[in-house]
């Protein structure tokens, strides 16, 4: 095991994994900007090193300052979170250039997952069931061909994003056009890649993910999935797990297919596979995650399993413990709490926090890095706090959800949590039988959502 391991994070991720390295006996380091000087994470760090000015591309993505930094700390290794640097693949080159332990999958591993298009091919070698679209990324006429065989309407993807940047929906061919700019100039600002590839939209739609761990000697776990379609704009409010669209049948499936992957590539450490699924339990893959994903506390909640000490133990070169399929119990659901203004078209509320309670009681965590007076930085991420809760039944878990949400005190600027209240209220919910565009679907008559 490590003796001293650098957390290249911030926020409530980088509170989450010095609390699993303090559990297995293994100082953290903490690095930080000047906006976070008075951060959790780095009171609760054993050491922590200033890396630059707030601008996330002075400090926190930074490479040679994060390398830097757990240098000459004297650490073995460097885990990530997720975000910044997390699927980088100059950076886990640079840390194994370092002598540094990277902490999630080999760099080129990481560099092919992260071209989608590569991915993409990937997958079909390993006989996973993919979405109808072009081959590759290709220029605007060949983009404009494969639109009209598919069919519209199709989705415009950056070939090395994530996140819904550089992704347009196109309802019919003169649209293609305009979307098919303001997407690749989307994708190039974020990704310094504009290039896009073109996918058959799937509707109605489940967008639900597999969770793996694999280790070194070709040993892999998967641990059941995560519903993740309440979302807007292709971001994530509210995961469950188990999904009301999944039988044992299809879960087999789904994660026969990911164990078959993850063999192919040559997958190591922790990561997630995202799918689509279709109203014929027909499933398709969208992309991997080569990292821990924000909402995996609702893994570890059904099954008992914590994602980030294993993903320290199998950098460590520990093999995993079981091996094929983890054993689940109950239900688990995580919300979201951001500090956005739903009136106004969900714009990031940035500010500082007068009150904050978090929700108590069985069957409740938190994970969050504020406390009363905290401070919610222009400079970076939105979120305020996960609010995850399990129990025997999902009738159960959205009772109890609901009832931590209504606990839940986050006084001084605006938050989504009236509109995850609203969600985990609605029929659609309740009943289990929504998908990736009921969010949009519920604007006209739920409350919080109305004029945003």
């Amino acid at each position: 095991m490590f003796a001293r391991v650098l957390v290249a994070n911030r926020g409530e991720i980088a509170v989450r994994v010095i609390r699993a390295l303090h559990e297995l006996g293994v100082e953290a380091v903490a690095v930080y900007s000047t906006a976070d000087r008075d951060a959790l994470h780095v009171e609760l760090a054993d050491q922590a090193v200033c890396i630059g000015p707030p601008a996330a591309a002075d400090s926190y993505l930074h490479i040679p300052s994060v390398v830097a930094a757990a240098e000459i700390t004297g650490c073995e290794a460097i885990h990530p979170g997720y975000g910044f640097l997390a699927e980088n693949a100059t950076f886990v080159r640079a840390c194994e250039d370092s002598n540094l332990v990277f902490i999630g999958p080999a760099a080129d591993v990481v560099e092919r997952m992260g071209d989608k298009v590569a991915a993409k091919e990937a997958m079909r070698e390993a006989g996973v069931p993919l979405v109808r679209g072009s081959d590759g990324a290709t220029a605007l006429p060949n983009l404009r061909r494969a639109a009209r065989d598919v069919g519209f309407p199709v989705l415009l993807k950056a070939s090395a994003g994530g996140g819904g940047k550089g992704m347009r929906l196109v309802e019919s061919e003169e649209e293609l056009e305009d979307a098919f700019a303001f997407a690749s100039a989307e994708a190039g600002a974020a990704f310094g890649d504009g290039s896009l590839y073109v996918e058959k939209v799937i509707s109605p739609a489940r967008h639900v993910e597999i969770q793996v761990l694999c280790d070194a000697r070709g040993g892999v776990l998967t641990l059941g999935e995560r519903e993740c379609s309440i979302q807007r704009r292709h971001q994530k409010l509210v995961e469950e797990s188990p999904s009301a669209a999944l039988d044992a049948e299809l879960r087999e499936e789904m994660e026969s297919a990911v164990e078959r992957a993850c063999s192919a590539i040559g997958y190591r450490n922790a990561g997630t596979f995202e799918f689509l699924v279709g109203a014929e339990r027909d499933f398709h893959f969208i992309e991997v995650n080569c990292r821990l994903q924000v909402e995996h506390p609702v893994t570890e909640l059904i099954t008992g399993v914590d994602l980030v000490r294993e993903q320290v133990r199998i950098a460590a070169g520990e093999p995993l413990r079981t091996t094929g399929r983890a054993p689940r119990f109950g239900h688990a659901i995580e919300i979201r709490i951001n500090a956005e203004d739903p009136g106004r078209g969900f714009l990031p509320a940035p500010g500082t926090i007068g009150r904050f309670r978090p929700p108590l009681g069985p069957g409740v965590r938190v994970d969050t890095a504020i406390a009363n007076g905290g401070e919610i930085s222009p400079y970076y991420d939105s979120l305020i706090a996960k609010v995850i809760v399990h129990d025997e039944t999902r009738a159960a878990a959205i009772t109890r959800a609901v009832r931590a949400l209504d606990e839940l005190r986050v006084e001084g600027i605006p938050t989504t949590r009236e509109v995850a209240l609203d969600v985990l209220r609605s029929r659609e919910f309740g009943s289990g039988d929504y998908s990736t565009s009921t969010l949009a679907d519920l604007e006209g008559r739920v409350p919080s959502l109305q004029g945003s």
